[in-house]
């Protein structure tokens, strides 16, 4: 999607500092990071929340979980720990109409922020 701002950025058509990437999937540093590790891992295709994920490809989802523990693994989060978290619709505080993933740590988060 042309007007979608996670599309623009897994095309690399908006600069963002990627951490981590494959055919599906992009990872890239939130801008206004709320933990020493703030990483956003989005789906290269188009889908607007966790909701939509049953419409595409079985195993799809996964993908999408092995892709978050990859990244934790390269961001060195993996044994300390860390968070993986989504928001789904305008209750849920989804802000931005297209499926990602938080990917926080480097630090002791607490209880939920």
């Amino acid at each position: 999607m042309d007007d979608c701002i996670f599309c623009r950025i897994a095309a690399k058509v908006i600069p963002s500092d990627i951490v981590l990437e494959d055919d599906d999937f992009v990872a890239f540093r939130d801008a206004q990071p709320k933990a020493l590790q703030h990483v956003l891992v989005v789906p290269r295709e188009h889908i607007a929340s966790l909701n939509d994920l049953e419409h595409r490809p079985e195993g799809m989802g996964d993908a999408l979980m092995r892709f978050i523990v990859k990244l934790a693994k390269e961001l060195g989060i993996d044994e300390s720990g860390y968070r993986a978290l989504t928001n789904v619709g305008p209750d849920g505080g989804q802000e931005v109409q297209h499926l990602h993933f938080h990917v926080l740590g480097g630090e002791n988060l607490g209880d939920v922020r």
